[in-house]
């Protein structure tokens, strides 16, 4: 059974949620949605298990809704001319494909600095930070899969790389804490 702060903040968490597939009809802010929807999980497992509000995984959501908005940022710039088609919203088509893949970027950049800020909230170590240091690694290998002229390797640039990043975070940060803890 779940603590009553969770049943209190749950209708938010699926307002969210559920509200995120329409925003592509009138935003083009979805992917910061889709971000927002992830980023819930950390805040909600947090509560779940505590039972109280805390600033640590506020932060783990901002490096979540950081990362999940850019890397859907990169995957909808193959839907652009789907979006111009069907007028949908979206940062590729009112940014173009370079400005939105410079902004991915940004928020990239960005999840790397909050993720080494969570350091700040936790007790986690150098062995999490080896987990932040591939991620930034891995995201610049991202970054460098796409160029606006050529999207062909944008399935390699989701779907691996970003399986890759969460399973490395994952892992080193259950080893850190399994070290130092």
């Amino acid at each position: 059974m779940l603590n009553r702060l969770s049943l209190i903040i749950s209708p938010l968490a699926l307002l969210v949620i559920f509200g995120y597939s329409y925003t592509k009809r009138f935003t083009n802010f979805s992917h910061i949605v889709l971000g927002l929807s992830l980023s819930l999980s950390p805040i909600g497992a947090w509560i779940g298990v505590t039972g109280r509000i805390a600033a640590a995984p506020f932060v783990l959501a901002l490096a979540v809704l950081l990362w999940t908005a850019g890397f859907d940022i990169i995957y909808a710039c193959q839907d652009l001319q789907s979006d111009i088609k069907a007028k949908l919203h979206s940062i590729p088509k009112m940014m173009g494909i370079k400005n939105s893949l410079k902004l991915s970027s940004v928020l990239h950049i960005l999840v790397v600095i909050t993720l080494v800020l969570f350091m700040h909230f936790t007790s986690l170590n150098y062995v999490y930070l080896g987990g932040v240091v591939f991620v930034g690694i891995m995201l610049i290998y991202e970054h460098s899969l796409i160029k606006p002229h050529d999207l062909s390797k944008i399935n390699l640039a989701f779907f691996t790389v970003n399986g890759i990043i969460s399973m490395i975070l994952m892992v080193t940060t259950i080893v850190d804490i399994s070290i130092f803890c």
